[in-house]
Parts: structure tokens; sequence; C-alpha cells
């Protein structure tokens, strides 16, 4: 996770009713499925990046259409938010009430 930089929507977050770890918890749980997709479109976007540029040094036909590229980055999210393991999860979930703490200061 420490590879790529995660933007976290807090918009929707009421800080003053974070009190308890478990309200830590329960908003991390909350703003989880929307984390994993960001970071599955971090990792698809670099991965996009780095199979153009493989291509390209090997002379091949670039596919950098923006709507192929963002559908690869979407579907990319999409598939990492449902393959996560359980340990990736849980280390986003902690990663996610770090970042609460913080921004609750």
């Amino acid at each position: 996770m420490s590879k790529f930089q995660i933007d976290i929507d807090f918009s929707k977050t009421d800080f003053a009713s974070l009190e308890t770890e478990e309200d830590f918890q329960r908003e991390a749980k909350t703003l989880l499925p929307k984390v994993l997709v960001k970071l599955g479109e971090s990792v698809g976007e670099k991965t996009w990046e780095e199979l153009q540029q493989k291509l390209q040094g090997a002379g091949g036909k670039l596919k950098s259409s923006p709507s192929e590229k963002r559908r690869f980055i979407q579907e990319t999210g999409r598939t990492y938010q449902r393959n996560a393991s359980n340990r990736e999860r849980q280390e986003l979930e902690d990663y996610i009430v770090e970042q609460l703490r913080q921004h609750k200061q």
C-alpha cells in the first residue's frame, strides 16, 4: 500500500461521531469497498503504463485510446476489490483507521 498514494474520500464522514475504537472500525469498514477499488485502479494505471512502455519498446502497437485505458483501470479496480485477500483487507482497514485518526485531529 505504501507504493501507492490512496486518496480516501472523507466527505461523508462525520468525524464528530468518531469517539471509540469501534466507531473508527465501523467507519473504516464503510469506506473499505471504495478504497479497495481506488487502490486497484492505482495498480491498474501503473500496470497500463508499464504495458504501454513494454509494447513500445518491443515495437508493438500501442493501445492507448483513453476509453480503453479507462476501461482497463476500472476493471482492474473492481477485480482488486473482489479478489483482495483477508490480510490485504485488514491491512487496508487499519490504514483507513489511521487516516481517520489523523484527519480527526
